[in-house]
C-alpha cells in the first residue's frame, strides 16, 4: 500500500489548443494535427503513418497568439467559386465553397525564369531550361476570372520567377488596370529597375507600385540569401524610382543567425528614403529552395516585432503592431506611423485600433465608420501612398486633434507589415481556410498562397505550363488530366454565369 501511494499522476507540460489538420512534410498526405502551448510558444504536432511524428513552432508568443484571435473578421463570400468540395481542404482549392473568405491580394507568376538563381526561393525560379513564360492571352484570362469572382478587386501582384524580364510585362501591368484592379504591383528583384533607365518612368507612366525584394545591407546576407551582391543594384533600383515618382514597398526575408539585426536600419532606409512608404517582413517560409533550419525554432511573427522595438526603440514597441482580420489573424499584422522628418508616431498610440476591429467582444462601438475605415487600412489589399489609404487615414482619424506636423497624411503615413507564410511543416488548416492571399492560376482558379507552395499546387501548374509530368514525388498534386478537368469544370461553371 505505501508503494502505491506514493505513485502520482503528473500534469502534461503543455496546454492543448486545439485539433486540426495539415499535411505530411515529406510526402504530403493530409493528416490530422494538434496545436499546443508550451513554454510560451505554440506548436503544430502531427503524425503521419509512414514518416512518423513531426513538431514545429508556428508562434513564439503564446499570448499574443491567443489575444489576436479576437481580431478574427467574419468572411466575405466571393461572387462565384471555381471548384467543388471533393476531397476537403486543402485539396479543393479553387477557390471552392467551404473557404472563408474572399481573395484581397491576388499573385500571377508570369514566368519562372528569373535573372538569379537565389538560396532562398519558394517558387524555387531561376534560370531554368523547362520553365514557363505566359501569353498575354493568358494573363488577361486569369485576370477575367478574378474580376468576375471579386467584381472590383482591390489588388493584384504581378510576380515570377522575375517578371521585369518578361517580355510583355508593361502591357500586363496595363491589362490589369484595364481589366478593373485598383492596385497593380509589380514584384521584383530590381536588377532591370537599376540597369534600364527608362523602366521606371514606364511603370510609373502606367500607375504601377514596386515590391521591391529587400534583405539588408550587408554583402554576406546578399550572397547567403540571393547568391549575389545587389547592394549597387539595390540603390540605383531606388533612386530610378524616386526619381521616376513610383512608390515602393521594401520587401525583406528574414531569416535566422543572417539577417535579424538589420531589421531596424531597413526600416530607417524606409523612412527616410523618398520613393519608400511602406516596409515589409517576412519570416523565411521553409518552402522550395531553402537554408537548413530547424523546425522548432524557426522565426515566427512576433519575434520579428520584437527586433522592430529593440532596435528603434525611439519609435516602435511590439504592442503598435495589429493583427489584421481578414486573413486568420496571427498571419499577419500591420502598423501605421506619420513621419515628420526623424519623428515616428504609431497611429495605435492615437486610436485604440484594437478595440475598433475586436469581433469578439460583445460591445457596440460609438462609430461604424472609423471600423470600417480601419478594416481598409489593416487588410491584406492595402497599398501604400494610394488615395484610398489617405481617405481611410483621414476617416480613422477625424476626430482626433492631429499634431500640426502630421496634417498631410497621405504623403507622411508609412506602413509597416509582418507576414508569416505557413510551409509543409506548420501548414494549419484552420488558418488555411480564412487566408485571402491566392495565386491565380491559367485554368481560372484561385488557389491560397500557402497551399500552393506547400501541398502540390505548384507542380501541378508547372505540370500544366511545360507539358512535363507531375513529380511523382508529390502526392497529393493532382495528376495532369484530372487537373485539367478540374479547369474545365471551373470554365463551364464560369461560362454558365
Amino acid at each position: 500500500m505505501t508503494h502505491l501511494a506514493a505513485i502520482t499522476k503528473h500534469d502534461r507540460d503543455e496546454v492543448f489548443v486545439e485539433f486540426t489538420r495539415s499535411i505530411c512534410p515529406v510526402c504530403k498526405r493530409v493528416i490530422d494535427a494538434e496545436v499546443n502551448i508550451r513554454g510560451g510558444g505554440v506548436y503544430l504536432r502531427k503524425r503521419c503513418p509512414e514518416h512518423g511524428r513531426f513538431e514545429a513552432l508556428t508562434c513564439s508568443d503564446a499570448e499574443w497568439y491567443m489575444a489576436s484571435l479576437r481580431l478574427n473578421k467574419p468572411g466575405t463570400i466571393p461572387l462565384s467559386h471555381a471548384t467543388e468540395v471533393r476531397d476537403g481542404c486543402p485539396l479543393d482549392c479553387g477557390l471552392c465553397p467551404d473557404h472563408k473568405q474572399h481573395t484581397c491580394l491576388a499573385l500571377i507568376e508570369v514566368n519562372s525564369n528569373c535573372n538569379l538563381d537565389c538560396p532562398l526561393c519558394f517558387a524555387e525560379s531561376g534560370h531554368h531550361a523547362d520553365g514557363f513564360s505566359l501569353t498575354l492571352e493568358q494573363v488577361e484570362f486569369m485576370l477575367e476570372r478574378f474580376v468576375a469572382a471579386e467584381g472590383e478587386p482591390e489588388a493584384v501582384q504581378l510576380s515570377g520567377g522575375e517578371p521585369t524580364i518578361h517580355p510583355q510585362i508593361l502591357e500586363m501591368v496595363e491589362a490589369a488596370t484595364r481589366a478593373g484592379v485598383r492596385h497593380v504591383m509589380v514584384n521584383t528583384n530590381g536588377i532591370r529597375l537599376a540597369r534600364d533607365r527608362d523602366f521606371a518612368s514606364q511603370l510609373a507612366a502606367r500607375g504601377a507600385h514596386v515590391y521591391l525584394q529587400f534583405d539588408g545591407f550587408a554583402a554576406e546576407t546578399h550572397l547567403a540569401l540571393r547568391g549575389r551582391d545587389l547592394r549597387r543594384d539595390k540603390e540605383r533600383a531606388l533612386e530610378r524610382c524616386a526619381e521616376a515618382g513610383l512608390s515602393v514597398t521594401l520587401v525583406a526575408a528574414v531569416e535566422r543567425a543572417v539577417n535579424e539585426h538589420e531589421v531596424g536600419d531597413i526600416v530607417r532606409l524606409g523612412v527616410r528614403h523618398p520613393a519608400v512608404n511602406s516596409v515589409v517582413f517576412q519570416p523565411v517560409t521553409h518552402a522550395g529552395r531553402h537554408r537548413p533550419f530547424d523546425p522548432l525554432t524557426r522565426l515566427t511573427n512576433p519575434d520579428v516585432m520584437r527586433m522592430i522595438a529593440e532596435q528603434l526603440p525611439e519609435w516602435f514597441r511590439k504592442s503598435d503592431f495589429v493583427p489584421v482580420p481578414c486573413c486568420f489573424p496571427t498571419c499577419r499584422s500591420i502598423t501605421y506611423a506619420l513621419v515628420d522628418g526623424d519623428e515616428v508616431l504609431p497611429l495605435p498610440r492615437l486610436l485604440d485600433v484594437e478595440s475598433h476591429l475586436d469581433y469578439v467582444a460583445n460591445r457596440m462601438l460609438p462609430d461604424f465608420s472609423i471600423r470600417a475605415a480601419l478594416e481598409k487600412l489593416w487588410s491584406a489589399s492595402a497599398v501604400p501612398g494610394t488615395a484610398g489609404m489617405s481617405e481611410s487615414l483621414e476617416c480613422a482619424t477625424c476626430n482626433i486633434d492631429m499634431p500640426a506636423a502630421f496634417g498631410d497624411l497621405r504623403r507622411r503615413a508609412f506602413m509597416l507589415v509582418v507576414q508569416d507564410f505557413q510551409d509543409a511543416y506548420t501548414l494549419n488548416v484552420r488558418q488555411l481556410m480564412k487566408c485571402c492571399v491566392a495565386q491565380l492560376t491559367p485554368d481560372g482558379r484561385q488557389i491560397p498562397f500557402c497551399a500552393y507552395n506547400t501541398v502540390g499546387y505548384r507542380e501541378q501548374i508547372r505540370a500544366q505550363l511545360t507539358h512535363r509530368p507531375v513529380d511523382a514525388t508529390v502526392p497529393n498534386a493532382l495528376p495532369l488530366q484530372e487537373s485539367l478537368s478540374v479547369g474545365e469544370r471551373g470554365a463551364m461553371r464560369w461560362n454558365r454565369r
